[in-house]
């Protein structure tokens, strides 16, 4: 990535997402649904990692495993959320009140406030990619491996958290009741968990490279979001409803997980 800067390169990543977030837009006022944004999302991710990923041209090891990382997470993420899509025949409740609320405002803001929004998120959150594609070709090292383990253990949270509420979800005799087995036991939101842990595992590969504390800033962002903004506080605000659900928030932690054995040590 000799011919541009990192903010050259950085300007020309922003440029290309916002033509990726307005087709999504322009697909959203076709189908009449905001929701679809969310299927925008992994991929978006995935298309700043191929962006940097082409710009470099010979990409070195780190490079080639975050950007094989995101394509996992991105297409696992992407069919999950198009499953649920297309088995929903309403827009997702978050969309909908705020379509209800905006009224003659809703194409400006939804534009604005939803996708716009949501395509510079992708870009922080991508950015470990621009500034470890900025500085490839440099070694290898501990951090890449503390990372990748990170990502992992993200990851299986992530699909594992999905997979088991899913099930439950599915069983008829649940209908009305809170899921509190499997990963579920330790954590209210083992999904969002994992989500916001692979992030800091691609930040930890890109502090490797010089100035690599600046890519933090993606999974700052992202933990942000998921524990005080579009994640966590939403769900919680719906589910706290059900009386079965504010008392298992009683005996679980909201976000990081409970470690098994401290039931062992009270047991004592």
């Amino acid at each position: 990535m000799t011919e541009l800067s990192i903010a050259q390169f950085l300007i020309a990543v922003l440029l290309a997402v916002f033509y990726y977030v307005t087709l999504w837009f322009a697909l959203s006022l076709v189908v009449n649904r905001n929701d679809i944004v969310d299927l925008a999302w992994g991929l978006g991710i995935a298309f700043v990692a191929m962006l940097v990923f082409i710009r470099v041209g010979v990409p070195d090891t780190r490079i080639s495993l975050m950007a094989a990382l995101t394509y996992v997470w991105g297409t696992r993420l992407t069919a999950h959320i198009t499953y649920r899509y297309l088995r929903s025949t309403r827009e997702d409740y978050r969309y909908r009140a705020w379509r209800e609320a905006w009224q003659n405002w809703f194409m400006p803001r939804s534009y604005t406030q939803i996708f716009l929004l949501q395509g510079l998120l992708m870009v922080v959150i991508g950015y470990p990619f621009i500034h470890a594609g900025h500085f490839n070709g440099v070694p290898w090292g501990i951090f890449d491996l503390l990372g990748l383990c990170i990502w992992i253990v993200g990851f299986a949270f992530e699909t594992v958290g999905d997979a088991q509420l899913r099930r439950f979800l599915q069983n008829p005799s649940n209908q009305g009741k809170v899921c509190n087995t499997g990963l579920w036991k330790y954590t209210r939101h083992p999904n969002y968990f994992g989500e916001a842990l692979m992030w800091w595992g691609i930040g930890t590969m890109a502090l490797g490279t010089p100035w690599g504390v600046i890519a933090l800033i993606s999974p700052i962002t992202i933990t942000g979001l998921l524990l005080y903004v579009s994640g966590v506080p939403l769900l919680e605000e719906k589910s706290m409803k059900n009386p079965l659900y504010r008392e298992y928030a009683q005996h679980t932690p909201k976000f990081f997980p409970r470690i098994p054995w401290t039931n062992l040590v009270k047991s004592k």
